[in-house]
């Protein structure tokens, strides 16, 4: 019988098992691949608007067919973006915060006009308003009549530390002045939203659930892309090796250049070697984030950094996207139970997608991404708001969440 199966074996060419494989892969591919996104809220208005506002979440997603993997998605997209979206000519504005820091406020409002919204992105932990992802929300935000303004946190953008204070993913103090004085330069009538991506997106829901009634006076509607919402399993993922360990060393070592390049240690005494011998997120934090903001451990600042136990605090409509195969938080630490309870916060996972990927079609493009196509969709309708829709789902959500906090209370 072996002999018999050894010699058909043998007899097999290689492009019967090529076809095979192919055929194979196209199974899995169909079957456990392509799949409708998961739309965990609570049934009522906000889950039924965006299921009847944004149509792309009503059909399957379909991740690009020779890169599914994660960490691949998440470098081959930021290199299609890199390449086809050129560099923004943005108007700067260097904004003082009340204890003397500055930041660089970057604005895009070139096909804009007097009635148009405005939409605040926070970039990611080494970000700015000229990453690739930025300028791809950027571009398509305009494209749609919406203005935006980058908020590039204290030491980036090219902006000079000029106090002794650097950021952090519970920095909701920039945050909130950032809020107040974009919503007095914006017209009155305009609404205004806020946007976070990654790092950018904790520190957008920390400000949210920490200054609830706070962010709801000022923004309309928010959504954060890519969150690592349960920071310590993000760093505990990003130590494995060998390919997030490696992505963990790099972004520790450009947090070094930053703090470095900042000049923030002439403030407050680092031990700048040790940084600088930083081999993940986790040795950083411990030789320079705890120390600057004063938290006892990295654990204790990793929980307080956290999503994951807020999404009840958070009273301003919310869509968050996160991928299951995200190398910086995977799916078994999205609070996908947590958010089916919520019915102001909407989660949309992808089974595909990596950090900050989200690509599709077998050659993906970097002008109309599944990323950027959701974010125009929910701002527009959420935003040029001319029936009052989004502001009636808004104000029956607030009730909501009140008569809920008054029980609890």
């Amino acid at each position: 019988m072996l002999n018999t199966l050894y010699a058909y074996s043998s007899n097999i060419s290689s492009w019967h098992v090529l076809s095979f494989g192919l055929l194979a892969y196209c199974a899995y591919y169909f079957m456990s691949v392509v799949k409708l996104p998961t739309i965990a809220c609570a049934d009522g208005p906000l889950k039924n608007f965006l299921q009847q506002e944004i149509p792309t979440l009503n059909q399957k997603y379909w991740p690009t067919f020779w890169c599914l993997d994660g960490r691949a998605q998440t470098i081959l997209a930021s290199v299609i973006r890199s390449k086809a979206i050129p560099e923004i000519a943005y108007k700067r504005e260097m904004f003082t915060l009340t204890d003397g820091g500055e930041v660089a406020l970057d604005w895009m409002d070139d096909n804009c006009n007097s009635n148009s919204p405005c939409i605040i992105i926070l970039p990611g932990l080494i970000g700015n308003s000229q990453d690739d992802y930025v300028r791809c929300l950027t571009v398509a935000a305009n494209n749609s009549g919406i203005r935006v303004v980058v908020f590039n946190n204290r030491g980036l953008g090219g902006v000079a530390i000029k106090t002794p204070r650097f950021y952090n993913a519970c920095n909701c103090e920039d945050i909130s002045e950032v809020v107040k004085h974009v919503r007095s330069v914006v017209p009155a009538h305009c609404k205004l939203g806020a946007t976070g991506i990654s790092l950018g997106g904790l520190i957008l829901g920390n400000y949210l659930a920490r200054r609830s009634e706070e962010a709801r006076t000022y923004l309309s509607a928010a959504k954060i892309i890519s969150v690592p919402w349960n920071v310590q399993k993000a760093v505990d993922n990003m130590d494995q090796p060998i390919i997030n360990k490696l992505i963990g060393y790099l972004l520790a070592q450009g947090m070094y250049k930053i703090v470095n390049r900042s000049g923030i240690h002439k403030y407050q005494e680092f031990d700048m070697t040790s940084l600088k011998k930083s081999k993940s997120l986790r040795d950083f934090d411990a030789s320079f984030t705890i120390k600057h903001f004063d938290y006892p451990t990295v654990e204790d600042y990793y929980n307080d950094a956290g999503l994951q136990d807020k999404l009840h605090d958070i009273s301003v409509p919310l869509l968050c996207l996160n991928a299951a195969d995200d190398p910086f938080q995977l799916l078994d630490a999205i609070p996908i139970q947590a958010a089916y309870e919520c019915s102001h916060v909407a989660i949309i996972v992808t089974t595909r997608g990596g950090h900050i990927g989200f690509l599709e079609g077998f050659l993906p493009s970097a002008k109309d991404q599944y990323m950027s196509r959701i974010f125009v969709k929910y701002f527009t309708k959420a935003l040029i708001d001319e029936q009052g829709e989004f502001q009636r789902i808004k104000d029956d959500l607030h009730q909501k969440f009140l008569a809920k906090h008054s029980l609890e209370g």
